[in-house]
């Protein structure tokens, strides 16, 4: 059976890049009917956030991402846990000690200060940076003296000589020369184990089938490699995905840029849309199409077809996405979706009148967070010149007779004509047919006077979602300023 895992790292955030990690091996194990597994990778502990691990599984949640088998909001799920490395230590110290058994694997005492000593005369002499191997001259007794006296130590693996190969989804044949690979630590000094061991003992105990993961890890796929045949163990096949680059193809970083899933989710991107666009950077199913659903993505997903190189992160066609998604909900999902971000900003509003903003605005949203800006001459008639009352082909006193004239008309209007934008334009739009009237005099004033603005929805729209008693006294306000 196929089994993908996503592991990551409780660092602060589920980056962009990690995201689209979670995505593949989520469409590669439901396109063939596996498991998908959610792993936390916490072993580095310099690095480890509180809460942080909630929080990743919180926010995979919500981009529809739960696990199969591993961590989920209810707990564990699945018959290989634990899933958090962590609560596995001593599974590593066994396999580490096979290790050292077999003599693939050995203790070293060596200060950070003798570390970094030979890492400068390694780059002075312009030598690959590997570990010089002193500690391998070790006798048995004299390993077991330090390890007595309490001296600190790590494990590393013995590269063996030779070369090392692997098949990879994306890349094909990759071919690693053993003797510019370092003698990896596997267990730090800690006793914790290093990425290294622990993520190809979990990947063979969990029974992982396929390691799709981002491309800074091919370098060191040579040592897991290594590992697996040390162990005797069956290996995984290796998909490595090319980075996330911004524009100036530099690697995705928070230097330019939002980077955390959570700052988009923040700023009014639809999950929907997100898991979209972000799928395709790398991958597209077909020429001709860019709005995917997930089934869609599953029943397509093809992992040897993902590109070689970087994909370009670029906002603008996030932005454009997003919009089509905005676009394509109902006013009831918009409504509720964008009633959090206008209780993040502390707007109070009716929720019929909430629901009317959204049917005029919804063709207008970029963000859900448009929605706070767009809301607020709604609630409150912003002030303003009397200048933008005035249509450029008019005057100061036509605009005052038009909208006077206008003012008269919507006051006698029926209330099963105020209950549709349609009919209130038809009947406007009549009145200023059957009077000979322009369409800029009447309703360029018109519009201003509701909205305070320049630019602004149609004045059919806003006499809708105003409602007579608050058009007619815009449209006062309006009048006093043009008779000023």
């Amino acid at each position: 059976m196929v089994k993908t895992r996503f592991a990551p790292s409780p660092t602060g955030y589920l980056h962009i890049g990690g995201l689209r990690t979670a995505l593949y091996n989520y469409f590669f194990a439901k396109k063939h009917g596996g498991v998908f597994v959610l792993r936390i990778e916490d072993t580095d502990r310099s690095r480890f956030v509180d809460g942080a691990t909630e929080s990743l599984v919180q926010v995979l949640k919500k981009m529809g991402l739960e696990a199969d088998e591993g961590l989920t909001l209810e707990g564990e799920k699945g018959g290989f846990g634990p899933y958090i490395q962590s609560n596995r230590t001593e599974i590593y110290r066994e396999h580490v000690n096979l290790l050292v058994e077999k003599g693939a694997a050995y203790h070293c005492f060596c200060s950070a200060e003798r570390l970094e000593q030979m890492r400068k005369e390694q780059e002075l002499a312009k030598l690959p940076i590997k570990y010089d191997r002193a500690c391998l001259l070790l006798t048995p007794e004299e390993i077991q003296a330090k390890i007595s006296a309490g001296e600190k130590y790590v494990v590393r693996l013995r590269l063996p000589d030779g070369a090392t190969e692997f098949n990879d989804l994306v890349r094909g044949q990759v071919k690693f020369e053993n003797k510019d690979i370092d003698d990896q630590v596997l267990l730090k000094s800690d006793g914790f184990p290093t990425y290294h061991l622990a993520n190809v003992v979990d990947d063979h105990l969990m029974g992982i089938t396929h390691v799709i993961r981002a491309e800074e890890w091919l370098p060191s796929t040579p040592k897991h490699v290594i590992l697996y045949n040390l162990f005797g163990w069956e290996m995984p096949q290796f998909a490595h995905l090319p980075l996330i680059l911004n524009p100036d193809r530099s690697k995705l970083s928070k230097r330019q840029g939002d980077v955390a899933v959570e700052d988009y989710l923040k700023k009014g991107y639809l999950p929907a849309a997100l898991n979209n666009y972000i799928a395709l950077c790398g991958f597209n199913p077909k020429a001709d199409q860019e709005i995917y659903s997930m089934d869609e993505f599953i029943e397509l997903f093809d992992i040897e077809k993902v590109n070689k190189s970087g994909a370009i992160f670029d906002i603008e066609k996030l932005n454009w996405m997003n919009s089509q998604y905005i676009h394509k909900l109902s006013v009831d999902d918009l409504t509720k979706a964008v009633e959090p971000f206008l209780a993040e900003a502390n707007v109070k509003i009716d929720p019929e009148l909430l629901r009317k903003v959204c049917v005029v605005e919804k063709e207008r949203m970029v963000l859900l967070t448009d929605i706070v800006e767009k809301i607020n001459f709604y609630l409150n008639l912003p002030e303003y010149a009397a200048e933008i009352l005035i249509w450029k082909k008019s005057s100061r006193e036509e605009a005052l007779t038009e909208l006077t004239n206008v003012k008269s008309f919507i006051e006698n209007l029926s209330g099963e004509i105020l209950s549709s934008i349609e009919l209130i334009e038809t009947a406007i739009r009549g009145y200023i047919e059957s009077n000979g009237l322009q369409n800029g005099t009447v309703l360029w004033p018109l519009r201003a006077a509701l909205s305070g603005s320049s630019a602004s929805p149609s004045p059919f729209e806003l006499i809708w979602i105003l409602g007579k008693g608050e058009s007619l006294r815009r449209i006062e306000v309006a009048l006093n300023f043009l008779r000023s």
